[in-house]
């Protein structure tokens, strides 16, 4: 184990700020944390706060008056990691819940009370698929004033006898025989130093036990331990059956020898900082601490363990985490912290080759995690950051042809046909013809009619697909060069094969709405741009189609793509923003220390060098990612950002036609790459 980062409360007095007692945190499956600390005003009333914050931003943290009398004894997730139970010593319960969806910003709009009963453990009731341990296993932990002693317990079945008159009437042959369950203890440690705090693992067992058996050392891996917090500042992670220490982590600055028994430590004479609550990720390769000071550490957990593993088989270990939290929708946050630059190529590459192996409807299902999972990654990489644009770019695109071809309606009701954007993508597959013209005329122009205000509402979007095209073209020539934003698209057959079947669309909409096409500056006004850019784009995507064999743009191609320049002017496209979140800036073994409230000046990190088309010049407006709209250098309008691509889009719409708000519906809850929301203060970039 070791920290990863801290962040702590700016200096106040003493007598003002304290902890909670009990102290309560948890740990969502979005990758979102809540904890409790308590305000003491100037009468020695107490205010019972709770604190959430992302991982990615901890310094964001949304602070909350929880309106509880009595100090908050309990914090539960839900199964989504949206909503938030609280619990006190008095039998009052709040459920939390994201105020307008932002990740930092929080409400409570239902509650329920059990006079005089202390709530001292609390569950939200799910259809019982993912369960966090066996129920037939306990744990127990008891404390005195000086040491602790911590259980295993198991449920198991035994035979009940039956007395001999009863056999003698009807014998009991075989499976007739009764059986009761009783709490036998699977594993105990006796004489610990005292424990203020224990966290369990989320990762179900099954997984621990089976999936993950991949090689011996196998019993080492995180998920099958959980946490001790002692009061001396330690950390143990223990096996979760026999309760044997697989990790130690000291919070001081001497380290101990591993071999060092835990029952041998020295017994420390003062109050020592020390964790009184603590959280598990959900892969079990994070841990969250909160100390006695109200300081919040960050720790990792190796997936070894500190053993060593061949590099096949960590990079197998991350692997299977990656499919698990894309299969659940889990967030991958904590998994991250444990990929090394090293390490991304090939388990972006893994990734994608375990993709395609699944069943067609599984890919379309997972098409869009796993680009949002591979950007992430991306991001680690100084070799692989210009993919994190291609990668939201794909995203993006794929969001808008969904979109545009669900406004698309079948000219004849009930027709038992293909949908208008299937046969869209049909036609256009199957007819390879250079001329946008000859393409559009094979299909029902009648299923494209729309109302002439959505096609004008539609504007920005049509831009952007038109824009994305002519850079890319533009960009062919360079394509030996070192990486540049856009350069995978030119080698992808589907995404290409996606962009002409929206410049058919477009074009046929600009019939009805001439002002909702693309606007380009061309040297010529006789000269017909999206024919041209048409024509260009279809001898690119034959070279890579899927339906035929793959072969490199010929010369003829490559020196009309230099002549584009000369002819349109290319659009500067808005990249995505360097995001400005912790994990690609986290060095092993340097932990970052971070101040609450405070927006931290990071250090540089190596994904940060400047690249053609991702550093924003000084006074530049800034963009709405998601509407195509320009905010100025220094916008007036409020805006929230994407916790983990720094996306940015307005909280309101300006736009209330029916297509847009479709569109912006799509992302009320999550960015494009699954992310949350936070908002932002005006002051921001």
């Amino acid at each position: 184990m070791d920290l990863a980062y801290v962040c702590e409360w700016e200096k106040w007095p003493k007598s003002t700020h304290c902890p909670s007692v009990p102290l309560a945190c948890a740990w969502s499956c979005r990758n979102l944390i809540a904890f409790t600390t308590d305000l003491r005003n100037d009468d020695q009333d107490l205010t019972r706060l709770i604190h959430i914050l992302d991982t990615e931003h901890p310094w964001d943290v949304h602070s909350i008056s929880s309106e509880h009398s009595e100090a908050i004894t309990c914090l539960e997730w839900d199964q989504s990691g949206s909503r938030l139970l609280s619990a006190d010593a008095n039998g009052q319960i709040k459920c939390w819940s994201m105020a307008d969806h932002l990740a930092n910003s929080w409400e409570s709009p239902v509650g329920s009370l059990v006079e005089g009963d202390p709530i001292v453990a609390l569950s939200w009731l799910h259809n019982g698929v993912k369960l966090a341990l066996h129920v037939e296993k306990v744990l127990l932990c008891a404390s005195s004033q000086t040491s602790s002693i911590v259980e295993c317990w198991s449920l198991r079945k035994e035979g009940l006898p039956v007395n001999n008159i009863f056999q003698q009437i009807s014998p009991v042959v075989g499976d007739k025989q009764p059986m009761i369950l009783k709490w036998r203890i699977l594993s105990a440690t006796n004489d610990l130093d005292r424990v203020s705090a224990v966290a369990l693992p989320k990762l179900p067992i099954s997984l621990t036990n089976t999936d993950l058996k991949v090689a011996s050392d196998t019993q080492f891996y995180p998920g099958l331990g959980l946490a001790l917090a002692f009061h001396d500042g330690s950390v143990h992670i223990v096996h979760r059956l026999s309760l044997q220490t697989m990790a130690i982590f000291y919070s001081s600055t001497a380290p101990r020898s591993m071999d060092e028994p835990a029952i041998k430590r020295p017994r420390t004479t003062g109050p020592a900082v020390h964790f009184k609550a603590m959280q598990l990720s959900w892969t079990s390769l994070a841990l969250v601490g909160i100390d006695n000071h109200g300081k919040l550490s960050m720790l990792r957990i190796s997936p070894s363990m500190g053993h060593t593993l061949d590099v096949n088989l960590a990079l197998r270990h991350l692997l299977f985490l990656l499919e698990y939290c894309m299969v659940t929708g889990y967030d991958w946050w904590d998994i991250l912290l444990h990929v090394q630059p090293t390490m991304v190529q090939s388990l972006v590459e893994r990734l994608h080759e375990e993709y395609t192996r699944q069943k067609a409807a599984l890919q379309q299902v997972l098409s869009t995690r796993i680009l949002a999972m591979k950007a992430s990654l991306c991001k680690l990489s100084p070799c692989t950051v210009t993919l994190v644009c291609d990668y939201h770019a794909k995203l993006f695109l794929i969001a808008i042809s969904s979109t545009l071809k669900s406004l698309l309606r079948p000219h004849i009701l009930n027709t038992p046909d293909k949908s208008p954007g299937d046969r869209l993508t049909e036609i256009c597959a199957k007819i390879t013809d250079v001329d946008i013209d000859k393409v559009m005329i094979n299909l029902k122009t009648e299923e494209f009619v729309l109302d002439m205000n959505t096609l004008q509402a539609l504007q920005q979007l049509l831009q952007w697909v038109g824009d994305f095209v002519l850079y890319l073209l533009a960009s062919l020539p360079n394509q030996g060069a070192p990486l540049r934003p856009g350069h995978s698209f030119l080698r992808d057959g589907t995404s290409l094969g996606m962009l002409r079947e929206l410049m058919v669309v477009i074009r046929i909409w600009g019939l009805l709405k001439p002002s909702c096409l693309p606007v380009y500056t061309a040297t010529s006004d006789t000269q017909d741009s999206m024919s041209l850019l048409f024509r260009l784009l279809t001898k690119l995507w034959i070279c890579c189609r899927d339906e035929g064999p793959t072969s490199e743009p010929d010369e003829a191609l490559v020196d009309e793509c230099c002549l584009l320049p000369s002819q349109l002017l290319i659009p500067s496209l808005d990249w995505l923003p360097i995001s400005d979140g912790l994990v690609s800036r986290l060095q092993p073994k340097q932990p970052l220390r971070l101040h609450f409230g405070k927006a931290p000046t990071l250090p540089s990190s190596t994904t940060t060098l400047q690249m053609d088309g991702l550093i924003r010049a000084t006074g530049q407006p800034k963009i709405d990612h998601l509407r195509r709209l320009h905010l100025g250098a220094h916008p007036t309008e409020e805006c929230k950002a994407c916790t983990r691509c720094g996306c940015v889009t307005m909280l309101k719409s300006p736009n209330k036609t029916t297509a847009v708000k479709q569109w912006e519906q799509r992302w009320i809850k999550n960015c494009l790459c699954g992310g949350l929301w936070r908002r932002m203060p005006l002051s921001c970039p």
